[in-house]
């Protein structure tokens, strides 16, 4: 084993993964201690979209109903991160730091959220021996929007914090590293997760969640130690009144520019987004797919996702335009949703399972490249990267969360009118609600690309976002990352 690694010691650092997206100011070691926020985010993610969902209806016997109101909890605290951007921009301390009190916040909040979690989640099933009947669904809301506050709060200041230390050059490959780290959280920690949970009981409950509580913050912790240099204020400077939000926004949507970029972010996120509840059970019901095989999908849309982080990291980094890249991935999008309707009548698992893939690949691409053009947005007054940031996370967590609910209400309503008969015997199929949800969303991504239209049409010249020495980067072993 040492012989076959001697080969690699002998590697120059331009030959890792993401090597490009570093800088002077942002090196490897600092870089890759950063993104270890989004692990903790993804992980945090999994167990708020994923595994607590499936053990509340489960294994705890809530009803579908009260799981679903909680999950959407979390989705009421995104509007607010663009205040809680805006508030990091402006924040004054006697050390200078700006990022790391929200990053540091984020992260007890998160914790206390899982922390009390297991206990609410315990209660609300109805496990208690004392105390009124509502306070399961009182403790365990409470649980859920602390958590989801803390992931908010954590997630706008660490991409806050990894925007004001890359330079204009590297910013697009650090989008792509942060993604592939969020992506990466939430497939080790789904996995891990799963597997501690194969045996349960309301004692492994506890230890898990409340486990993934501490490693989060242990992961906050090294992700933000020494990441912001100290810089003293003086009192004077602490006390002057800090700009207003209402002027910081004003300043932002000046131009139209930035408001057009968040309905484009919020229109397509929904476009990608009402799916997310529908394709297993599609695959399932419809195509008549064993679990075992509709599993597959989750991985086949995160290897989509991962190959659109990763070319658009590159692309952006060699001097793509971001508008344009995101219509590359509206349009694999459109592509995907064709596929899987298609899928139905044809017959055709491989058509469905290239859909799936060709949707996790179109998300992912115009995911990085949207956010890449909100990094980008040229600071104007009072608004700064914080603000610009937590926009785009407002408007894409708001569209995800109404797209799920509307997805899974459209195909419910859909198919009970079409299997009653009244629209004719051609649509008296449970294909039906599903079809009408995925024409719905490649009306949606239609309708985001003529929204984009403009923003491309005026959008500065690639050398003006990334640089012209960027733009004619080799290419190298650091363009495909393991």
């Amino acid at each position: 084993m040492v012989k076959l690694l001697n080969p690699l010691r002998h590697l120059p650092l331009s030959a890792m993964p993401f090597a490009n997206a570093t800088s002077e100011g942002l090196p490897m070691g600092q870089l890759l201690r950063l993104s270890l926020f989004q692990v903790s985010v993804g992980m945090a993610t999994v167990l708020l979209l994923g595994t607590l969902n499936r053990v509340m209806i489960v294994e705890l016997s809530v009803p579908a109903s009260v799981v679903a109101a909680m999950i959407a909890l979390p989705v009421l605290v995104a509007p607010f991160r663009a205040l809680l951007g805006h508030r990091s921009d402006t924040h004054r301390s006697a050390i200078g730091w700006k990022r790391i009190p929200y990053l540091w916040f984020g992260s007890l909040w998160q914790m206390g959220g899982l922390a009390v979690m297991p206990f609410a989640l315990l209660v609300l099933s109805g496990q208690q021996s004392t105390g009124p009947a509502w306070a399961g669904e009182v403790l365990a809301g409470i649980a859920f929007l602390m958590t989801g506050l803390g992931l908010h709060m954590t997630q706008t200041a660490g991409l806050a914090l990894a925007t004001d230390r890359a330079d204009e050059e590297t910013r697009p490959r650090v989008v792509a590293l942060l993604y592939v780290m969020f992506l990466l959280g939430m497939g080790v920690s789904a996995l891990v997760i799963g597997w501690l949970l194969t045996d349960f009981t309301p004692l492994t409950l506890i230890r898990v969640v409340q486990g993934a509580a501490v490693v989060g913050i242990v992961l906050n912790l090294v992700a933000l130690w020494r990441q912001e240099k100290i810089r003293p204020m003086s009192r004077a400077e602490r006390a002057a009144p800090r700009p207003r939000f209402r002027d910081a926004w004003a300043d932002l949507v000046a131009g139209g520019q930035a408001g057009r970029l968040l309905a484009v972010v919020f229109i397509g996120t929904m476009g990608f987004t009402m799916q997310d509840v529908l394709l297993e059970p599609y695959g399932g019901e419809i195509l008549h797919l064993p679990v075992a095989a509709t599993t597959v999908l989750t991985a086949l849309w995160a290897g989509g996702a991962l190959l659109g982080f990763l070319i658009a990291g590159h692309r952006l980094a060699r001097g793509s335009d971001p508008y344009r890249l995101a219509a590359t991935g509206l349009l694999a999008g459109i592509v995907a949703f064709s596929a899987v309707i298609f899928a139905a009548p044809m017959g055709s698992h491989p058509a469905f399972f290239a859909g799936a893939a060709l949707i996790g690949f179109g998300a992912g691409l115009f995911a990085v490249a949207t956010l890449t053009a909100a990094m980008v947005l040229p600071a104007k007054g009072t608004a700064g990267h914080g603000l610009a940031l937590g926009a785009w996370g407002a408007a894409q967590a708001t569209a995800a969360g109404l797209a799920i609910a509307l997805g899974g209400g459209l195909r419910d309503v859909v198919n009970s009118i079409a299997t009653s008969g009244s629209w004719g015997a051609a649509l008296n199929t449970p294909a039906t609600g599903y079809s009408f949800v995925y024409h719905i969303e490649i009306g949606l991504l239609f309708l985001t690309l003529a929204a984009l239209g403009r923003l491309a049409r005026h959008a500065s010249p690639p050398e003006a976002i990334n640089g012209p020495a960027q733009a004619k980067a080799p290419i190298g072993l650091a363009e495909f990352p393991t």
